[in-house]
């Protein structure tokens, strides 16, 4: 019925970094620091497993 515009996780984060704008630029950032800490999970995954605990830690607090 409706056409839309759709992009998969890849593209989406192509377009991101295509954004020239000073603005964009924070977002990028944390998509990078995010990138990171991801990779260095699938390398040592006890580092997953600390983030894990430490993420549920933290919603029992609140």
């Amino acid at each position: 019925m409706r056409e839309t515009d759709v992009a998969n996780t890849k593209q989406l984060l192509r377009i991101v970094q295509s954004v020239p704008s000073p603005n964009a630029e924070p977002f990028k950032q944390w998509l990078a620091q995010v990138g990171k800490e991801r990779l260095e999970e699938v390398a040592d995954p006890e580092i997953a497993i600390e983030r894990a605990i430490n993420t549920y830690r933290k919603k029992r607090i609140l």
